[in-house]
């Protein structure tokens, strides 16, 4: 019997996927927006752009789901902490691999892993960059190059990013604003 971890992950068509999710979250109220879909187009022109050696397809995948059961109106450090544990339990159960749910878990630092996958390091600098530059109730996003100064020297500092290098090149690229 197909899952639908098998369903979605056979959809190679990232706005089809996108529609797929979008029913999920009708269906299950899980968390789905547009800062889910910036993520996502962001990690797709990023590994596209730099062509790196991953699997694209579980990479956009895990971008639209691994914050699955983030809570928006959260103020509680222990749920902001384990929505991404709780998201990963989720998805376990939806038919998703070990290493698929590792990577969503490793969307952040929370969780102490030992031999991050790389696909979580591009998960990790989407969802940075993203919640950075993005508008919030509390705060105006930030310009994209202090979002990427915060990424680099507060955010992921003294943290081993195998991509953050790249990530600032892709950025430049892009927006020309990095020196």
């Amino acid at each position: 019997m197909e899952t639908f971890a098998d369903y979605i992950l056979s959809e190679v068509n990232f706005i089809k996927k996108m529609e797929i999710v979008y029913y999920l979250q009708k269906r299950e109220h899980i968390f789905f927006d547009n800062s889910v879909v910036l993520k996502a187009e962001l990690a797709r022109l990023f590994i596209e752009t730099m062509k790196l050696d991953v699997d694209e397809n579980l990479v956009l995948t895990a971008c639209l789901l691994y914050a699955c059961k983030k809570n928006i109106m959260s103020h509680d450090l222990d749920k902001i902490k384990r929505y991404a544990i709780e998201g990963a339990e989720y998805l376990e159960a939806l038919g998703f691999s070990p290493k698929f749910c590792k990577i969503c878990t490793e969307v952040n630092r929370y969780v102490d892993t030992e031999n991050r996958e790389k696909e979580s390091d591009i998960l990790e600098l989407v969802d940075n960059f993203g919640g950075l530059v993005l508008d919030r109730p509390e705060r105006k996003g930030y310009p994209i190059d202090e979002a990427m100064n915060l990424i680099e020297n507060r955010n992921l500092k003294d943290k081993n990013n195998i991509y953050l290098d790249k990530f600032k090149e892709f950025i430049c690229l892009k927006e020309g604003v990095l020196a």
